[in-house]
């Protein structure tokens, strides 16, 4: 296993993948996916990823898209990362599938409803969106916030990826108007996978190719929300 790449956009859900990778500690290759020029359109990136979509991951010249897929791949190739516990049986392997799937079906879309609720409605119903979003999250962040009043991690003291996952929703909203502050324990989680070292390489990469994107005019920036 020689060549690993990781395609992603700065702000999206290729947090998650990124940041499994850097926990793994394997070099890896961080290829932009600039969406302000229409790659993850493009006939190229198409041949690896048809559903036009971040993250994707490349490794030896096989592709791989969707963050359950992907995370669920490299915990198998790379156990001893330990990106989610070992699993002691079927049942406890699927329950954690079920965990990693409840973040990428049930909270990712959510997430998307607030941050860009005009992808789903006209500037003038963007509000709407956004309002029923934040309805329908509170009662996930509850359940969140008191799994994690139980331990330090989703899955008490082990961190695992399902972490990662978590810390990319709640970085997500906050800032978009959702009253993160109102889940103190999910906060202190925010602020302790700040503190991890893959966590901080993760974002840096994020943050040097967004500098990159901004200075040439290509940054994508969702319009604001309307006002009441």
């Amino acid at each position: 296993m020689n060549n690993i790449a990781l395609y992603a956009a700065p702000g999206t859900c290729a947090r998650v993948s990124c940041i499994a990778l850097e926990e793994i500690g394997l070099p890896f290759e961080y290829r932009p996916v600039i969406f302000m020029r229409g790659e993850h359109k493009s006939p190229d990136y198409k041949k690896l990823n048809p559903k036009g979509k971040v993250p994707c991951l490349v490794i030896d010249d096989e592709a791989l898209s969707e963050n359950v897929a992907i995370l669920t791949h490299l915990n198998q190739l790379f156990p001893k990362a330990h990106l989610l516990p070992v699993a002691k049986g079927s049942l406890e392997s699927a329950r954690q599938l079920a965990d990693l799937c409840f973040c990428a079906s049930t909270l990712h879309p959510i997430v998307t409803r607030i941050r860009m609720p005009h992808f789903f409605a006209t500037p003038e119903a963007a509000r709407s969106i956004f309002n029923a979003g934040c309805q329908a999250m509170r009662e996930y962040f509850q359940l969140i916030e008191e799994r994690l009043a139980a331990g330090m991690w989703w899955y008490g003291e082990s961190w695992s990826v399902l972490d990662a996952y978590l810390y990319w929703i709640f970085w997500r909203v906050d800032g978009a108007g959702f009253p993160t502050q109102d889940y103190p324990h999910f906060c202190e989680h925010a602020k302790r996978m700040e503190q991890r070292p893959s966590v901080q390489r993760a974002i840096a990469r994020e943050e040097a190719l967004q500098a990159e994107l901004e200075a040439k005019g290509l940054a994508f920036k969702p319009p604001p929300l309307p006002s009441d």
